[in-house]
């Protein structure tokens, strides 16, 4: 895919701030949509992971997104809840980083510490990719943690690695799936419908810190439909600090960025990050006795 030239007239506003800015620090959320470029079906999409009759895990082919991924489900049906995330992971292994995942290594590299991203992502595709300054604020799919209380999170065990969607949940795959501090049940590493963000496990305080000194806010694929993210661009536009969306569709954050003195990119990541991402740092680079 070729990427387009992102439109500086919509852009200039937002890019003027950041040069003016002190700091220049540069805060960028993904979800989903930038996911999907590198063939990671959304939930909800005409290939997601859960429409009805998903016959990936078929004891899953009836139940909502909001019943399945849950503490409770996890709690009722372990052994219907870890196939499907395991089968999860082999898609997310499948895949691979996409130019807009390399656009933020690219960013990072370029910023450093100035920069930082927030990804709603479990999939572990930005550090495949390179990136290293990252907050998953949803987990990660190649890690489980104790649910009695450990707070390291561990990788899943190699025995798991190539999982196929037909293989049984058996005593020997229970036996695997515990904690190696304590040998409790492990649970996936990853934030459910019926859980709340914290900081020990999803970065809530660190996230609204690094917003609370940002200078930019980029949203990238997501329609921004969990607390934190929302809370996220709330914070930017409270403090005057202009967003820029990036999606191919119209989403919630569009309007945010309107309002913030940003803009609304209508386009796929692959097609605008690539040319955005070299326009913010020529933003980020200009000598300070050149800012007009």
């Amino acid at each position: 895919m070729t990427p387009s030239p992102t439109p500086e007239s919509a852009l200039k506003p937002a890019l003027a701030h950041l040069r003016a800015s002190k700091e220049r620090r540069v805060v960028f959320l993904t979800g989903a949509g930038i996911s999907a470029e590198s063939g990671i079906p959304t939930f909800r999409g005409t290939d997601g992971f859960w429409q009805p009759g998903n016959t990936h895990v078929p004891e899953i082919a009836r139940l909502r997104p909001e019943e399945l991924a849950t503490k409770a489900m996890f709690d009722r049906a372990p052994e219907i809840l870890w196939p499907w995330y395991l089968f999860r992971r082999e898609r997310c292994h499948a895949a691979e980083p996409n130019a807009a995942h390399l656009a933020l290594v690219r960013l990072e590299s370029a910023l450093g510490d100035r920069y930082r991203l927030v990804t709603q992502n479990i999939d572990g595709l930005h550090t495949r990719a390179g990136s290293r300054r990252v907050f998953e604020i949803h987990g990660n799919i190649d890690t489980m943690r104790c649910t009695d209380g450990c707070a390291t999170p561990y990788p899943l065990p190699y025995a798991f690695d190539g999982w196929e969607a037909s293989r049984p949940w058996d005593d020997a795959a229970r036996a695997a799936m515990v904690c190696p501090g304590c040998g409790a049940p492990a649970r996936p590493h990853v934030l459910w419908f019926d859980e709340f963000y914290d900081e020990e496990h999803y970065k809530w305080d660190s996230t609204l810190a690094v917003v609370a000194q940002a200078d930019l806010l980029v949203v990238v694929g997501t329609a921004g439909a969990t607390n934190l993210p929302n809370r996220m661009a709330q914070l930017a536009l409270a403090r005057r600090v202009p967003i820029i969306d990036v999606n191919p569709t119209q989403n919630p954050f569009a309007a945010v960025a309107e309002r913030s003195g940003g803009a609304a990119l209508v386009g796929t990541a692959c097609e605008v990050l690539p040319g955005l991402v070299e326009q913010i740092v020529a933003a980020s680079s200009v000598p300070r006795d050149r800012v007009e």
